[in-house]
C-alpha cells in the first residue's frame, strides 16, 4: 500500500499530480502516514491526537512554523519539514514594492484616480519620498532579511540589521524605514507596541512582510492616527484574515492579502520541497535536510 498523505488546504494542480504519483491522497488527517499543513492549520497535541500514532510527518507549506507546536511535535514522534530558500526572493520584492508604495504614495494615488475627484499636474502635488539615501533597518537578519537588505541597497538605501542581542531601540532612532522579516516566536511577540513604535522617527515608515503577531495592531493603528510614525505597510496580520478595522481607513497605510510568497513559481517550489520532505520520511526512511523537527 502506498503511505497515506492528507492535505489540508488545496495545493496547486503540480503540486497535487506530483503528491498523486507516490501516495494515497486522503480527506481527513485521522489515519494519515504524513500530512502538508497550511500556515491556517494548527497543528498541536489535540490535532496530532487526532491524526493517530501511525502520523510520521507534517510538512509545513511555509518557511515559518508558528503554526504548529513543534515540542507537541517531538512528542508524538513526528517530523515536521518547511519550505526554507525558495520564497526568500518573492517575500523580500514584495517587502520592497511595499516601501516603495509607501514612500511614493502609489496605493494612495491610485484610491485618488479612481475616486474621479477632478485633479491636475501640479508640482506640489501628492509629493512623496525616494528610497536613496534612506536609512533602512531590517528587523530579522536571515534569509529573507537579508535579500531585502540586498534590493534596496540597488536603490541606494544604507541598510543596518538588528537580530538578538542588537539595541533595537537605538537602531530604530536612526531608521527612515523599519522592514519585519523576524520569525514570530513568543519573545518577538507585539515586539513593535506603543513604547516601541515611539523609538521610531515620526517621519519613518513600518513595513511587515513576516508574521501578523509582530505588530501590536491597535498600537500600530494609534501611532499612525497621531502622527507617531508617517506610514505603515502590511502583509501579514495578527488575527489573519481579519484586519484592524482602524487600518482600513487610513491612507498613510498600504494593506496586502499575505502575498509574500504569492508568485506561481513560489508557491509550486514551496509544495515540491513539501513532496520532497514527505518523500524523505515515508518512501525512504530517511530525515530531509529542511527538517525543523527530528524525533
Amino acid at each position: 500500500m502506498r503511505p497515506r498523505v492528507n492535505v489540508a488546504e488545496p495545493v496547486l494542480s503540480e503540486v497535487e499530480e506530483t503528491l498523486a504519483l507516490d501516495f494515497e491522497l486522503v480527506d481527513s488527517p485521522a489515519g494519515a502516514d504524513g500530512i502538508v499543513a497550511m500556515l491556517t492549520v494548527r497543528v498541536d497535541d489535540a490535532f496530532l491526537d487526532a491524526a493517530g500514532a501511525q502520523l510520521r510527518v507534517v510538512a509545513n507549506y511555509a518557511v515559518g512554523v508558528d503554526n504548529i507546536d513543534l515540542d507537541a511535535a517531538r512528542r508524538h514522534g513526528v517530523v515536521v519539514t518547511n519550505t526554507p530558500d525558495v520564497l526568500t526572493k518573492a517575500t523580500a520584492e514584495l517587502a520592497i514594492a511595499l516601501v516603495l508604495a509607501l514612500l511614493r504614495r502609489v496605493a494612495e494615488g491610485d484610491r485618488f484616480v479612481r475616486s474621479a475627484e477632478p485633479w491636475r499636474f501640479s508640482l506640489e502635488f501628492m509629493l512623496g519620498k525616494g528610497l536613496d539615501g534612506k536609512a533602512l533597518l531590517v528587523v530579522g537578519p536571515g534569509r529573507i532579511g537579508r535579500e531585502v537588505g540586498r534590493l534596496a541597497e540597488a536603490f541606494g538605501a544604507r541598510v543596518s540589521y538588528a537580530g538578538r542581542g542588537d539595541d533595537l531601540d537605538a537602531l530604530l532612532a536612526e531608521a527612515d524605514v523599519v522592514s519585519i522579516n523576524c520569525p514570530s516566536t513568543p519573545e518577538t511577540r507585539h515586539l513593535f507596541d506603543a513604547p516601541r513604535l515611539t523609538r521610531m522617527k515620526p517621519s519613518a515608515v513600518l513595513v511587515n512582510t513576516a508574521r501578523g503577531p509582530i505588530v501590536d495592531e491597535p498600537a500600530l493603528v494609534e501611532a499612525l492616527r497621531t502622527g507617531v510614525i508617517a506610514g505603515a505597510a502590511l502583509d501579514v496580520y495578527e488575527r489573519e484574515p481579519e484586519v484592524e478595522d482602524g487600518l482600513r481607513a487610513l491612507d498613510n497605510v498600504v494593506l496586502t492579502p499575505h502575498l509574500g510568497s504569492a508568485t506561481r513559481e513560489t508557491r509550486v517550489a514551496m509544495g515540491m520541497l513539501c513532496v520532497e520532505g514527505l518523500r524523505a520520511v515515508l518512501l525512504e526512511d530517511r530525515i530531509p535536510a529542511n527538517a525543523v523537527v527530528v524525533p
